[in-house]
């Protein structure tokens, strides 16, 4: 079941915006030597443009009619959802207790809804926690990959699809706070230490120093969060999954001319019963 129908356009951006955030995370280990990007601090305002792409993104689905008005307010009940829960762990200790709808939702309603429903989900969660700033981009777009990576999932169903969305909930969680310590990392710390960031430094090595600050101050934050979703998922799994399919066969997303006149002979009632 597909809530969201991306068309031609829609699936270039979604492209497009995949790439680039690909890029806005991983471009530490790309950067060239005495770039100004890499020293000057710029790089959490220059991919902060990110943000309109999405938004863009959901505009396009919009103009081609793969986001209806039934697919708009199931996005709005998860985004909200997601939004009330996400302060209830407040990430103490790594304890996320977001990360677990967005799993369900991207499961149930496809990997385009489970992308906008991470861009959504995280921006809903800032507005209403006053946690707006150059990091939303990037915790957007994590959230929006976990999204769109529960709608590729392989078809399964039973105890078979519990712990695989389990599984993949553990490991996007531990993705998550990879990519999130990958875009602040250049900027933590000052220079001539073991674990930083050496503009042009060869791939591998910037690479182990990366792991060496994440295992030093991030690790436990990013087990704690795996661990968390996994569990929330096996435990609300069976019963969530159950209802918002219900409600995705009762909407009919992948149906096309909901609006449709019936033809006359369905309509009128035979004259014997009259």
């Amino acid at each position: 079941m597909s809530a969201v129908r991306l068309g031609r356009r829609s699936a270039a951006l979604l492209c497009a915006a995949a790439l680039l955030g690909v890029v806005s995370f991983g471009w530490p280990l790309l950067a060239s030597p005495g770039s100004g990007i890499a020293d000057h601090g710029e790089a959490p305002w220059v991919f902060a443009l990110l943000l309109p792409l999405a938004l863009g993104l959901v505009l396009a689905q919009v103009s081609e009619g793969g986001l209806d008005a039934k697919a708009v307010a199931a996005l709005g009940v998860l985004s909200a959802l997601g939004a009330a829960v996400r302060p209830l762990g407040a990430g103490t200790a790594g304890v996320e207790t977001v990360f677990f709808v967005l799993v369900l939702g991207g499961r149930v309603f496809g990997p385009g809804f489970g992308f906008v429903q991470g861009c959504t989900t995280l921006f809903a969660s800032a507005l209403l926690t006053g946690g707006v700033g150059p990091w939303l981009p990037y915790q957007m777009f994590g959230a929006a990959f976990v999204g769109l990576g529960a709608g590729l999932l392989p078809r399964c169903r039973g105890r078979l699809e519990l712990a695989l969305l389990a599984t993949y909930g553990a490991v996007a969680g531990l993705a998550y706070g990879l990519l999130l310590n990958l875009s602040f990392w250049p900027f933590s710390l000052g220079g001539g230490t073991d674990v930083s960031f050496v503009p042009g430094d060869a791939v591998a090595e910037n690479l182990q120093r990366f792991l060496a600050f994440t295992v030093a101050t991030s690790m436990g934050w990013d087990v704690g969060r795996a661990v968390t979703t996994a569990v929330l998922v096996v435990a609300t799994g069976p019963v969530l999954l159950r209802v918002l399919r219900r409600a995705a066969r009762h909407a009919s997303f992948t149906t096309t001319g909901a609006f449709a006149v019936a033809p006359q002979k369905e309509l009128a009632a035979p004259s014997s019963a009259r």
